[in-house]
């Protein structure tokens, strides 16, 4: 049976991840269409991993384009429990340096449009917690496993996620600045609330390619300037990944593995059976 307790969604410049024993690719059909590419199932030290490449191999999808609920719901469905987002940044903080810090964030500020954001709705209504976007006790092993590989890492921080694909304007990026925001992504949002809404533990480990346009000292965001730093970033990402995956015990005691307990308010005669069966992955436990 193809399973996996903890997956790694690759963001720009990530396609694949080397070191995996065992490969076999699956791409499972769910009722929000399918994931951005094949998931890459195997091992890592004896722990069973699954990979994805957020845009697809050879970078096809946009930011607006990414199919999230699809790739939360594959990842639920064949048994992950843990999401490592690896994502490129912009930063925003001249003490956070392109491309040689690293910053797992642990808050989020949207500034998306129109993406759809939940797995809930068709008669059933749900409000999850999200005061704390990240899994805490996944991004606390990030930042120790980070600082182990010597890599130079911010712990926590304000990740501000815009619609894209265009990059900020000046001012936004300034606005940004004065809100407290620490990096500027285009991913994080909606994964991080789908994963929340799927009981799954999400922390992100973030790569500042670039100063955006805010920093008049530096040269000005652009394809080919993120394109190069990232190349900078890969390797050490995947390093931080190989070493964390055997690190995580199997037993999780944070919060993220009940999020729904408290978060379901429709009467559970009153859901409809085509939308508890949709989302049977998700409700099992509360619905059986």
């Amino acid at each position: 049976m193809d399973s996996a307790s903890i997956a790694i969604i690759g963001g720009s410049g990530m396609y694949d991840m080397e070191g995996l024993v065992g490969v076999r690719e699956v791409k499972p059909d769910t009722p929000f269409g399918q994931p951005s590419d094949s998931i890459v199932l195997g091992e890592l030290d004896g722990v069973s991993v699954a990979f994805l490449p957020r845009h697809g191999r050879g970078h096809r999808l946009m930011p607006t384009e990414i199919p999230a609920r699809a790739n939360i719901y594959a990842l639920k469905t064949l048994g992950v429990d843990r999401i490592i987002s690896v994502s490129a940044v912009g930063s925003l903080r001249e003490e956070i340096r392109p491309p040689s810090d690293l910053v797992v964030p642990d808050q989020l500020i949207d500034r998306t449009k129109g993406r759809a954001s939940t797995f809930f709705g068709g008669g059933l209504v749900a409000h999850i917690a999200f005061a704390e976007p990240f899994c805490q006790d996944l991004s606390m092993a990030l930042v120790a496993t980070a600082r182990d590989v010597g890599a130079t890492v911010h712990e926590g921080g304000v990740c501000l996620v815009i619609e894209g694909p265009a990059f900020s304007t000046r001012a936004e990026s300034f606005m940004y600045r004065s809100w407290g925001a620490s990096i500027l992504g285009m991913t994080a949002l909606p994964e991080a609330k789908l994963a929340r809404e799927a009981e799954m533990c999400y922390a992100t480990l973030a790569c500042p390619t670039d100063y955006d346009c805010w920093y008049e000292g530096e040269e000005s965001v652009s394809v080919e300037l993120v394109v190069t730093n990232l190349l900078k970033n890969v390797a050490r990402s995947k390093e931080i990944v190989r070493q964390i995956v055997p690190k995580l015990s199997q037993d999780r005691v944070c919060g993220c593995s009940y999020a729904l307990k408290d978060a379901i308010i429709t009467g559970r005669d009153a859901i409809p059976e085509s939308t508890r069966t949709r989302l049977w992955p998700l409700l099992a436990k509360y619905l059986a």
